[in-house]
């Protein structure tokens, strides 16, 4: 059984098959690389400035845009995921729901610019920081968890074609 990446646009994009493809990619990308073995169910949206800082505002109370949102589903343990899913997974659907990723279009392709990269590269390295958030990673010291993060996000996007920075 494949994994379930559920992407929805709630933004105009003309890049919406691409944008969803590289999404797609990064996510299968990470599962494997951080050794996933159940069959996992990934909500995606992608929206703009105005959408992520309403769902900002909501989630955190901050009244700002923010280029990614994660919401895991669980608390795993960063780099040791469990020996035994069983506990982690639906019963009606028998997959395991990670969580909740929301990637704003917007603010990927004016960071894009501003780093001097592709919107592809931009939104790949998002959804890869994202999926390592649903998967127990976290940054919040500016020390051994963001090296360890930024570690695992360079790591797993030079697996993917057009991902690597230029």
């Amino acid at each position: 059984m494949a994994n379930k990446i559920n992407i929805t646009f709630d933004c105009f994009t003309l890049r919406q098959p691409l944008i969803a493809m590289i999404i797609s990619k990064c996510v299968e990308a990470t599962l494997k690389a951080e050794r996933i073995k159940p069959t996992c169910e990934i909500n995606v949206l992608v929206t703009n400035d105005r959408g992520i800082r309403a769902i900002n505002m909501a989630s955190r109370n901050i009244n700002k845009p923010t280029d990614v949102l994660s919401f895991p589903m669980y608390q795993l343990e960063a780099g040791s995921p469990p020996a035994d899913w069983k506990a982690y997974l639906d019963v009606e659907t028998g997959m395991c729901p990670l969580g909740d990723m929301c990637i704003s279009l917007e603010r990927a392709i004016a960071q894009a610019k501003e780093f001097g990269h592709s919107v592809k590269r931009e939104v790949g390295y998002l959804t890869i920081h994202s999926m390592l958030h649903l998967l127990g990673y976290d940054h919040m010291d500016e020390g051994e968890q963001k090296a360890q993060m930024r570690a695992r996000e360079e790591a797993i996007a030079a697996t993917i074609p057009g991902m690597t920075r230029k």
